[in-house]
């Protein structure tokens, strides 16, 4: 298996490079809206009473200026990244933060938070913002930014930017998985229905608010995180296959929802960005792209650990976490995002042009 970041074809590069020529350094793009979990956090949650933070070392230790800014992760994530592919100067601020205000507001707001899904529900496990709710911020963003720029300006804002959506995975390991009041009343198969839903109406609230580009993750391979094969693998260090064919049945949901909401829907460009396979080929062929470790995250043990599990004190910490595919438990490194969010730009192509 080659280098996943041969994806990123080097003609692709050179397009983009001339793109930035043309526009005389401005993004491709006017702005970026994220919304989702905390694989795209950037500290909402260091705003609410919840559990589920990561404001605190080591978080961030190989951020800018070593700064723990609520995003789970050693340093950037995927989408600090797909940020800078797309020409921003600085990131999308989180919408609960001091830095969502005035003209920072017109490339764009994160609403994301960690412990949110599909099922509302799931938010409320963890005080976490739900999508719902983030929706209704995206609503009083676009308010704030009328005051600032104009109407026309906005509209223009709205309509030409790209909007992000990761979100799933809590659903299913921190709710489904372990929650009897969830897995005793709705089989696998019924709780994706569900899920697939509440994911086809937010699609529609989106549009309904002048959305028409927008990119959604599928779920990871859930077996492969590190907690999940703790957790569920019985003692066996390897996938925990079981989760591995949830997540494959959810995503494949997700394909045909998003097809069905793309003929609805005229003018929306709806991309499914295929992180499972990204992820399962990084974990299967972890030396093919630099990585030493798959099984375990950098932090603490790297078994577990996750959030205020993950913190100054924990034991064993690794020194190197560019060797390992996920930082914590549950989620990527930043070396690991890197890749991709290469590999994001160049499958989500069609969103930009």
């Amino acid at each position: 298996m080659g280098c996943l970041c041969s994806l990123l074809l080097p003609g692709f590069l050179f397009l983009i490079s001339v793109l930035h020529d043309v526009v005389d350094g401005q993004p491709l793009v006017p702005a970026m809206f994220i919304f989702g979990d905390s694989v795209v956090d950037v500290g909402n949650n260091n705003h609410l009473l919840t559990l589920v933070k990561s404001n605190f070392p080591p978080y961030g230790r190989d951020f800018v200026n070593h700064n723990p800014t609520g995003r789970f992760c050693n340093g950037k994530l995927a989408s600090d990244f797909t940020a800078e592919n797309l020409g921003f100067a600085s990131y999308q601020p989180a919408y609960l933060s001091g830095e969502a205000t005035g003209k920072n507001l017109l490339i764009g707001a994160n609403f994301a938070s960690a412990g949110s899904g599909y099922y509302e529900a799931t938010a409320k496990l963890f005080n976490a913002i739900s999508l719902s709710q983030q929706v209704e911020y995206y609503k009083e963003y676009q308010n704030k930014v009328v005051g600032i720029g104009g109407k026309v300006n906005t509209t223009s804002i709205i309509s030409d930017a790209i909007y992000l959506v990761s979100a799933g995975s809590s659903d299913f390991v921190q709710n489904y998985y372990v929650n009897p009041l969830v897995n005793k009343v709705y089989t696998i198969d019924q709780f994706s229905n569900i899920l697939m839903q509440s994911y086809a109406n937010f699609i529609q609230n989106l549009y309904a608010l002048g959305a028409r580009r927008i990119g959604v993750t599928t779920l990871p391979p859930l077996g492969c995180l590190p907690a999940a094969i703790t957790l569920f693998g019985l003692g066996d260090n390897e996938c925990v296959a079981k989760l591995n064919v949830d997540a494959v049945s959810f995503n494949n949901k997700l394909n045909v929802t998003s097809q069905n909401l793309q003929t609805k829907m005229p003018g929306l460009k709806l991309v499914v960005f295929d992180i499972y396979q990204f992820l399962y080929n990084l974990v299967m062929n972890p030396a093919d792209n630099g990585f030493a470790e798959k099984r375990r995250g950098c932090c603490g043990t790297g078994l577990l650990e996750t959030s205020i599990l993950c913190n100054a004190k924990s034991i064993s910490t690794c020194a190197n976490a560019s060797q390992y595919v996920f930082w914590d438990g549950f989620h990527p490194s930043e070396a690991a995002n890197r890749i991709l969010a290469d590999d994001l730009l160049s499958s989500g192509i069609s969103l930009i042009f």
